[in-house]
């Protein structure tokens, strides 16, 4: 590893020849001056990673010094070493964009510590993350040695997104290549997890079953209108649980985080099925019976889901809830965005005020036809970083911010997540098949049933039965599904995107927070 180059300017710096020594020997390559004018001058044509800086020299002072070196070197690290302890001194060296300073006089070890926390911070971090992580890489593989149950899964799924963050600041690709097999085990065993649990969840109707998306309302929401606070439920379309950890840090200004939690997405984990039932409070096969009108097929043009706020008024008809003052607004397109934030106030005139956000699902299905989107998202961790900055420049954090000045009590769930796909599995049907790439339903399907999960009656996962023969079928990990013909063209045209539809822990282990406003 090359030497840090170090600069100390200081006008009686040859009474700091033991502290010069004292670095070199832990490594630093040092060079030093007395004033100012001579380390300027040596910074126009030399680079070095930090400098040390006397405040108090004759001629250019030190806060002059760094004022000049910042226009050539806007990024260089740089140290106040100061006698001064003023408040008026520190407000005028943050101001000039000093790194850290030091108060004389300074002892060796202050000064090593400097430097290893802005030189080597990085480095000390990613090898601290990389130590923790393989201690904790033999845990969760006896995990998922251990059939875990569905409270187990979230606590796993967590825990791997948890150490993926952190090997975001690791430089080890070989760690991060151990984190995704992993994490493509952990995917594979759920998926069998689910195969052999789902049918059972839809049966059963009691507390030993997860929280599935017809549950959320009663659950999660429905407890907390009886409080004196406004309560706002914002439903932001496929927001994975990584993604919801990266754009949490934007949040904590304005609002207490008070419950953080995961639910079930239902199967199949596409819009229509998760959010109608999230509103409905229903499976779709009870969806599909008692509102013929309102339900829409697969392979129908209508939108399906346009009666949202229908199948929101029926599950509070169910609950004997028909006089609770609400509000639904959907928000589409950028325009609706900036009226929504413009208006935001407004959502606490109700009691509830339920908000689903189409962003997320737009950005993830745009990139599968735009190539710069392609480009600004090509992995996980792109991914999470344009959900990151959407979010921070969104009409929707505005909002939030506004709402968040008065008190009241946020909500933020997901209809479900999404994966990348990179595997591809041939399967077959008639014209009337769906097109998902994660999940197909139709007649007389032909797939190989050891690398998919089938429901010949859709009934045992809470689906409707289209057609006598129509069947559900669900792509695992991060398979996809692809008719034969023009089997290349499609394989090229959606491998590496983000999809749902199937079962995987990123579409299925989904967010629900509760937030409480600071002010007000």
């Amino acid at each position: 590893m090359a030497l840090a180059k170090v600069m100390w300017v200081d006008d009686e710096i040859e009474i700091l020849e033991a502290h010069k020594r004292f670095l070199e020997m832990k490594g630093y390559a040092l060079v030093t001056f007395t004033n100012g004018f001579d380390a300027v001058a040596y910074l126009s044509v030399h680079d070095i990673d930090l400098m040390l800086i006397d405040e108090s020299m004759p001629g250019m002072s030190g806060l002059e010094t760094v004022s000049r070196v910042k226009k050539i070197h806007p990024h260089l690290p740089i140290v106040l070493v100061t006698k001064n302890e003023t408040e008026s001194l520190m407000d005028e060296a943050i101001g000039s964009q000093i790194s850290d300073y030091l108060i004389k006089p300074v002892n060796p070890n202050q000064v090593l510590l400097a430097l290893k926390k802005l030189l080597d911070n990085k480095r000390l971090v990613a090898e601290k993350t990389t130590a923790s992580y393989q201690m904790q890489f033999r845990t969760m593989l006896d995990s998922l040695e251990g059939d875990p149950d569905y409270k187990e899964w979230i606590e796993l799924y967590r825990q791997l997104i948890y150490w993926e963050l952190e090997m975001e600041k690791s430089e080890s690709p070989e760690m991060k290549e151990i984190h995704l097999a992993q994490k493509k085990e952990a995917n594979h065993a759920f998926f069998k997890f689910i195969s052999r649990n789902y049918s059972s969840w839809i049966k059963i109707n009691d507390e030993n079953v997860p929280l599935l998306s017809n549950k959320l309302f009663k659950k999660k929401v429905l407890p907390y209108l009886n409080d004196t606070n406004p309560v706002v439920w914002l439903v932001l379309d496929n927001l994975r649980f990584d993604q919801w950890k990266v754009i949490e840090p934007l949040l904590n200004e304005s609002f207490k985080l008070v419950e953080e939690d995961c639910f079930y997405s239902i199967l199949p984990t596409a819009t229509h099925y998760c959010r109608n039932a999230l509103f409905a409070g229903e499976l779709p096969v009870a969806l599909e019976k008692k509102f013929p009108q309102q339900w829409v097929k697969d392979d129908e043009e209508e939108g399906k889901n346009n009666h949202e706020e229908f199948f929101f008024i029926q599950q509070l008809k169910q609950l004997n809830l028909c006089d609770l003052d609400f509000s639904y607004t959907k928000i589409l397109s950028h325009e609706d965005a900036v009226a929504f934030a413009e208006n935001a106030y407004s959502l606490l005139n109700h009691k509830l005020s339920i908000v689903v956000y189409n962003f997320v699902d737009m950005m993830s299905h745009a990139r599968n036809e735009l190539d710069v989107l392609k480009e600004l998202a090509s992995d996980e961790v792109a991914y999470r970083s344009l959900t990151k900055s959407w979010f921070a420049h969104s009409p929707l954090l505005t909002a939030l911010k506004t709402i968040a000045e008065r008190k009241c009590t946020v909500i933020i769930c997901t209809d479900h997540g999404s994966i990348q796909v990179k595997n591809p599995i041939k399967i077959t049907g008639d014209k009337h098949t769906t097109n998902n790439l994660r999940y197909k339903t139709g007649r007389n399907l032909d797939f190989n049933a050891r690398a998919v999960h089938a429901y010949r009656d859709p009934a045992l996962a809470g689906l409707p039965k289209y057609t006598v023969n129509s069947s559900f079928v669900f792509a695992g990990g991060q398979d996809f599904l692809c008719y034969p013909n023009n089997y290349n063209h499609f394989v090229n045209l959606y491998k590496n995107t983000f999809q749902h539809g199937g079962i995987s822990m990123e579409e299925m282990i989904v967010p629900v927070v509760r937030l409480e406003s600071k002010q007000g």
